[in-house]
């Protein structure tokens, strides 16, 4: 059954650190950044009988993010977030995903962020 737009899981502000930015001294330490992840499952919500295989484990999911995090080192979190939304697309049983990376460097602002959203190719 494919899933509307009322079924998702989402996880909100999710701190995680990588090595992210231009310059070589802004990538030679992690920084902290926060992570907004929409996910809309393979299985409608309605047909998951309380087993947890048949959904997202969002707890594996976050896991599995600071993981493949941790293996990077772009130049844009635009490069980043595109990456990892290709990777969990891969790596869970997705229809869509919206991923919201924000990063803390500008003076005079809370934040910097960037929004990705992708759909799994239809098999």
């Amino acid at each position: 059954m494919r899933v509307g737009a009322e079924h998702q899981i989402h996880i909100e502000q999710l701190k995680v650190f990588a090595h992210v930015g231009v310059s070589e001294a802004e990538r030679s330490k992690r920084q902290r950044l926060v992570l907004n992840i929409t996910l809309w499952p393979a299985h409608d919500l309605r047909d998951l009988n309380d087993a947890v295989s048949r959904t997202v484990d969002y707890a594996v999911l976050c896991e599995e993010t600071k993981t493949y995090l941790a293996r990077q080192s772009p130049k844009l979190i635009e490069t980043l977030a595109k990456d990892l939304t290709a990777h969990l697309l891969r790596r869970f049983r997705l229809q869509k995903i919206c991923l919201e990376i924000r990063k803390f460097v500008l003076k005079n602002a809370a934040y910097a962020s960037v929004t990705v959203i992708r759909t799994a190719a239809l098999d």
